[in-house]
């Protein structure tokens, strides 16, 4: 069986990696994703254990559409009754890109209508759509005039854990910010700082990665919707027995302790109000510990360990401006104060980065949504 992975632009050799230590086999990794292969429980491990990835898709169909009718008779052509029926709603979603189907709306709407009228003439019925919670959620994507129907394996998108029920201003998604953690040399045993937390999504991932804990099983116990957690749990060959012997596994996995310590500091009251209210119901408001603390008075304990955090991008002339004093008084935090450690500084703004006015060892390319962002590594001598 055949699967692709999404991803954001420069996150595609992490999630690669991920699905090399998950068992995936003929692992291909392109421009917004990963192709992998295996059988079901490839695709379940993948849900489960994917910490940098969108979705889980699984192509199903793949054809020529340089028209629109091309596209709407080659659609009705799959065979629907093998993965929905008539009773079951249903959504379609559609990305184009160098075609001469160009509007993506509109190509869903052709691919909705192609189902909805092969079993229209099938059955004398046609089945309902539902935008917000399908029990089947296709995806459509069409380049260079040809076309692959998928059906989305993950639902929600993988970055709703399920831990953060409010957010600050500007918060990083869970992808994003596993992605910088999966960058950062922390062995787990040292200190693992992050001195402007906001909503303390940075050091919830770093904690779920240390203690092995399968950020799907967090969407697993999250049971208040009554609905089932990932989209190939509401498809006919859905095995319970071999899902529950996974999560089991995993389960069983997870570290009880954390060698190290993890702290996250923010001069918001607010934040660490939220940050902390993000933690427990992660369950892991033992393992780590929110903090109201000024990043520019920062002065850590110990000798080793790593410090993490995104840093404000400023999107006005005037922001900017005013963030000057920002970057240069961390950046002199960091030279005087915490020798020993290793900073990893994220930003969308790398006129403000020099303003830091360290060597960088070394940087990293990582877009948060449209924006080219950077992870700069300070080696704190």
């Amino acid at each position: 069986m055949r699967f692709f992975a999404t991803a954001a632009k420069g996150v595609e050799p992490l999630v690669a990696k991920e699905l090399a230590a998950s068992g995936a086999q003929n692992i291909r990794p392109t421009i917004g994703g990963v192709h992998f292969e295996g059988g079901l429980e490839t695709l379940y491990r993948a849900n489960l254990w994917l910490r940098t990835a969108n979705r889980v898709l699984m192509p199903i169909a793949e054809f020529p559409c340089p028209t629109p009718q091309a596209l709407y008779e080659n659609a009705r052509h799959v065979r629907w009754e093998d993965w929905m029926t008539v009773k079951e709603t249903f959504a379609v979603t559609c990305n184009c890109r160098d075609s001469q189907i160009s509007h993506s709306h509109y190509a869903a709407l052709k691919v909705k209508d192609a189902i909805a009228d092969e079993f229209r003439d099938s059955t004398g019925r046609r089945p309902n759509v539902d935008r917000r919670h399908p029990a089947l959620q296709i995806n459509a994507y069409i380049a260079k005039d040809r076309c692959t129907l998928s059906l989305d394996a993950s639902g929600d998108r993988l970055h709703l854990r399920g831990y953060r029920r409010e957010t600050t201003d500007a918060p990083l998604r869970e992808t994003l910010a596993a992605a910088i953690v999966a960058l950062v040399e922390w062995d787990s045993e040292g200190m693992f700082i992050d001195p402007m937390c906001g909503s303390g999504t940075i050091v919830i991932e770093a904690a779920l990665k240390a203690m092995n804990y399968a950020p799907g099983l967090l969407r697993c116990g999250d049971t208040s919707s009554g609905r089932t957690s990932f989209g190939f749990q509401r498809w006919p060959n859905f095995d319970r027995k071999l899902w529950a012997r996974l999560t089991d596994e995993a389960r069983e996995g997870i570290r009880e302790k954390i060698p190290g310590r993890l702290l996250g500091y923010d001069i918001s009251r607010p934040a660490i109000r939220i940050a902390s209210a993000n933690a427990k119901l992660a369950g892991l408001e033992k393992h780590l510990r929110f903090m109201r603390g000024d990043a520019l008075k920062l002065s850590p304990r110990g000798y080793r360990g790593v410090i993490v955090c995104n840093l404000p991008y400023g999107e006005r002339t005037e922001a900017v401006d005013e963030l000057k004093s920002l970057y240069r008084g961390f950046g002199n935090v960091l030279k005087q104060r915490c020798a020993g450690y290793t900073a990893y500084l994220f930003t969308g703004n790398l006129r403000l980065a020099k303003w830091i006015g360290l060597r960088t060892a070394k940087r990293f390319t990582l877009y948060n949504g449209p924006i080219e962002c950077r992870l700069l590594k300070y080696e704190l001598f």
